[in-house]
């Protein structure tokens, strides 16, 4: 088809040259997505269809942390020493302390054993 024909064709006419034009593209962008699903299932890289939902993953398991430091005013605040650091142990490291006047003395039970 040509630009002139396009011109020369009443609003009414291009309305439903659009409308069909429309119909058209929407079967064929089903047909090649439906193709497309087909052949990530056969590669086991595609979802059920309709389903935009990811599937959780299970986390691994982490050993327990136990705490490291802790508020002599608050001896029930600690911190393991991971992540950010407690507002109560920033002050006190602004005041001048030093992190190891903190520091929480293992008992000979709860030694650390390496997993070596």
């Amino acid at each position: 088809m040509k630009p002139t024909d396009l011109e020369s064709m009443s609003v009414d006419e291009l309305w439903s040259l659009r409308a069909l034009l429309i119909a058209v593209l929407t079967g064929k962008m089903s047909a090649e997505k439906a193709k497309i699903d087909r052949q990530l299932r056969q590669l086991g890289l595609g979802a059920a269809p309709n389903n935009s939902k990811k599937i959780p993953h299970a986390r691994r398991p982490y050993p327990q942390v136990f705490p490291k430091y802790s508020n002599p005013a608050k001896p029930s605040e600690t911190w393991a020493g991971r992540g950010k650091q407690p507002r109560w142990l920033t002050a006190q490291l602004r005041a001048g302390k030093k992190l190891d006047d903190f520091r929480i003395q293992t008992l000979p039970g709860r030694a650390r054993r390496s997993t070596r």
